[in-house]
């Protein structure tokens, strides 16, 4: 039986770009046969020395960045900039992993027993896989790849099925680099597929780590299989991210990033602001300069120079879109702003601001679009408490001067997000930061700080070299 043929189409044409032959769960386990024949192998490569595969690997993608970049917007749809920053991303955890590559280590720990020695240790922790989703199909896998790679452990990655021509491209890099090397390319696995690949990548006890990327509703289910076979799993879901600007912000600098962080990608980042909190003395005079500033927006090519919001990625998101707003004014809501699907070939529509109640319904749930909602507030409690009443808790951001408000918004009873920020917007997360978020966004952290330890074996290692026998806790056993 031939295999099936996956389409990649062009978001903003409607056209074929290409077709990729998909695997199934048969090829994933053929794959995880190969992977286990080499684990032993790179386990025992020294830690700088995989760090050193890295680097070439850093060099390799940085040298394609701009063609890499190019296949992102023409497959994804977002605009040029944004495709060739995602490969920088990947570009930059490359060198972040070189450095951690000499920095792997663990602790001492002071033994309560005379003569004991106790130290703390990290081994790797065997295969680790990555399934990624199409908003972003270059640098999600680009976080887990590098760091999963210095830490010791081959990687298996399923991407999105409407992504995989830039999944194959990046693959073909990492391979070339292997083959260069010596090294065999199952280091480095990709088995493209659907959601059969995935539920088999769940289920096979032989996935150590599963790094998943996606909805809260998938999620969950892959969730609960991973922790019912006591396996590992690190989940980056739903955002549904807010921005609060106080009547002491800096209101140019805030509209700035508000635009950015809500029409960027077209609303289709995980860090996409979605709700946007005012202070009411301010609320008129900043939402006629943010329409203003939408009124700008140039929506086309996202190839094009010059085009700030590209297409939404495929015809289904044009119809949640419509759903969206369908349901905003049902709930007593109004459209400030946009509102349309735009008449021309692709997904095309307009960047949209609304006018709600935060505890409509609609604004609970997030939207995988550019729809953003707004709000009045009197103070900053309140402002704090609408930003954490909805049950993702992913990235937030505070607009303000005031030293007060800003402590009071990174304190404990301030946003509950993972990501908090102050005077700058919700999305553009660097590297050297631990990405991810808590409540139903997953509670999974990738990227920097000390992300590394989710790839690895925690010991606590204890040698005796007195040469008796004290126990713990003062006990004897005599």
């Amino acid at each position: 039986m031939p295999a099936a043929v996956v389409h990649s189409i062009n978001p903003a044409t409607g056209r074929i770009i290409a077709g990729t032959r998909v695997g199934t769960p048969a090829d994933l386990q053929r794959t995880l046969d190969l992977i286990d024949k080499i684990k032993p192998m790179w386990r025992d490569t020294p830690a700088p020395r995989r760090g050193e595969i890295v680097r070439q690997m850093r060099v390799a993608l940085n040298d394609r960045i701009q063609d890499l970049g190019k296949l992102v917007a023409l497959e994804m749809g977002k605009i040029l900039p944004e495709g060739v920053g995602e490969v920088q991303e990947y570009v930059d955890i490359c060198d972040y992993a070189l450095g951690l590559s000499r920095m792997i280590g663990g602790g001492v720990v002071p033994s309560e027993r005379p003569g004991h020695f106790m130290m703390e240790q990290w081994n790797p922790l065997g295969t680790v896989g990555v399934i990624s989703a199409f908003n972003f199909p270059v640098a999600v896998y680009g976080w887990n790849s590098a760091l999963s790679l210095v830490c010791g452990n081959p990687v298996v990655w399923k991407s999105a099925p409407t992504t995989n021509l830039s999944a194959v491209a990046v693959t073909k890099i990492l391979e070339r680099v292997l083959e260069e090397n010596n090294l065999p390319g199952a280091l480095c696995s990709l088995v493209t597929g659907g959601a059969d690949v995935g539920e088999a990548m769940a289920r096979s006890p032989r996935v150590d780590l599963l790094s998943f990327t996606g909805s809260t509703a998938v999620g969950r289910h892959v969730g609960t299989i991973v922790q019912e076979r006591f396996g590992r799993v690190l989940l980056e879901l739903g955002g549904n991210n807010a921005i609060i600007v106080m009547e002491d912000a800096d209101l140019d600098l805030a509209v700035r990033s508000v635009l950015f962080a809500a029409v960027g990608t077209a609303g289709q980042r995980c860090t996409t602001t979605r709700r946007l909190i005012i202070h009411e003395s301010i609320y008129d005079d900043f939402i006629e300069r943010l329409v203003k500033a939408y009124g700008q927006v140039r929506i086309g090519d996202p190839l094009q120079e010059g085009t700030l919001c590209g297409p939404l990625h495929t015809k289904n998101a044009v119809e949640q879109y419509k759903k969206g707003l369908e349901s905003v004014v049902q709930q007593g809501g109004k459209i400030l702003y946009g509102g349309k699907v735009l008449d021309r070939p692709g997904n095309f529509v307009m960047p949209t601001i609304t006018q709600i109640d935060p505890s409509a319904p609609v604004v609970q749930n997030e939207i995988f679009v550019p729809i953003l909602h707004t709000f009045r507030f009197k103070t900053i409690e309140e402002a704090i408490q609408i930003n954490n009443s909805v049950k993702q808790g992913l990235s937030s951001s505070l607009f303000t001067s005031s030293i007060s408000n800003l402590f009071k918004w990174t304190g404990p009873n301030g946003s509950d997000c993972g990501i908090v920020n102050c005077n700058i917007p919700t999305n553009g997360a660097e590297i050297g930061g631990a990405f991810g978020g808590e409540k139903e966004t997953g509670g999974g952290r990738e990227s920097g700080s000390d992300s590394w330890k989710q790839y690895m074996r925690r010991q606590t290692c204890t040698v005796n070299y007195s040469g008796a026998l004290p126990l713990a806790q003062g006990i004897k056993f005599e």
